[in-house]
Order: structure tokens, then sequence, then C-alpha cells
């Protein structure tokens, strides 16, 4: 079983997080942000990760610091569960309906960081998540974990649907990029022979 158990504590957030990349999709998520708690808690729900994670954040200021540390610790997760990478896919995509929202993920853990988040999400606000911090939440993921996160939306007016469609698809695309692929028969799936 890949595992990883993650403590960061700072001035303006404690957080703890324990992953299994070998789950049912269980997820039991306290941010403090209800509506950030939902998409975690979709991610894992579809990327089919045990994900418990709580998090002490200053929100009297905003989510701005809860939602990015909350991805350093994700990332440093899958980095810890993930080992040397070896016999992993590595590469996962997909397109992903909600509704009237169509939103690509495509992700690479190739060892080097990158986020692209080509989508447009009309409200600054959803719920008590500023929207804005959705790009900051991927970027912190991908520098922690060393993986590039790409997407893309091809259609979408409610920006409810456009973020549920990117954690789903996120969940979808890590899960195939996490799992093994038994044809590499614990190689590094790398010409370089390190990712």
């Amino acid at each position: 079983m890949r595992t990883a158990d993650i403590s960061r504590k700072t001035a303006e957030t404690d957080i703890s997080l324990s992953l299994c990349l070998e789950g049912a999709g269980r997820s039991e998520i306290h941010t403090g942000c209800g509506f950030f708690d939902h998409m975690l808690t979709l991610f894992a729900a579809h990327g089919r990760f045990d994900l418990t994670l709580s998090c002490r954040g200053d929100m009297q200021v905003d989510c701005h610091h809860t939602v990015e540390d909350c991805g350093i610790a994700l990332g440093e997760a899958f980095r810890t569960a993930l080992g040397n990478r070896a016999g992993i896919v590595r590469y996962g995509d997909i397109s992903l309906p909600m509704d009237e929202a169509l939103v690509l993920c495509a992700v690479d853990l190739s060892g080097r960081a990158w986020a692209c988040c080509g989508v447009s999400i009309p409200a600054a606000k959803v719920g008590d998540f500023d929207t804005e911090m959705t790009e900051e939440f991927f970027w912190a993921f991908a520098r922690a974990l060393g993986a590039a996160v790409h997407f893309r939306q091809f259609s979408g007016q409610n920006s409810h649907h456009i973020l549920e469609a990117m954690f789903k698809g996120f969940g979808r695309a890590m899960r195939t990029a996490c799992s093994l692929d038994p044809g590499l028969a614990g190689e590094i799936p790398s010409t370089k022979g390190l990712l």
C-alpha cells in the first residue's frame, strides 16, 4: 500500500493529512472552507484515494493560506506515497462533463512543476471559496509533487459546475497517472531513468 502522513504547521495554517493511493475514495475533509471541502471530497472519490485532511487556518483573513497550504501538503503526500515513481503509468487525462461544463484535465508526474489553468470562472466566489484560489491550489500541488497539471475548458457558464468538473477530472487523471503499469515491471517510466 502506497501511503503518506503529512504534518505541516506554519504561522498561518496547521495541517494534518493522511493519504492512501490504493483506497476506496473515502475522505474526511475539514479545512474551514465548505466549498473547498466539497471539491477535495470529489477529488478523493473520483481518484479512489483515501484522504483525511484537517486544516486550522487563518480563515478570519480569507481562504488564501488554507487553500495554498493544503495544495502543498497534498502534493507532498503524493510525492511521498509515490516514492521513486517506479512502475507508474505517469500520464493521465480526461475530458469531464458536468452538466453544461466540459473541462479537460491532463497530468504528467514528470518530477517537473507546471500548472496551467485554462478556464474562465465567471464568479469571484462560490460559497466561501475565492475562485481565484483555484490556480493557487494547483500551482502549490504541482510544485510540491513535481508534476505538470493542465486544464482546458471547452464549455461552461456555471462556476460551481466548472470547478466541479476540474476537481473531478483532476481526481480521475491522477488515478490513472498514479496507477501501476504491469508492463513496466517496476521500471521508471522515463528514458532518463529518473522522475
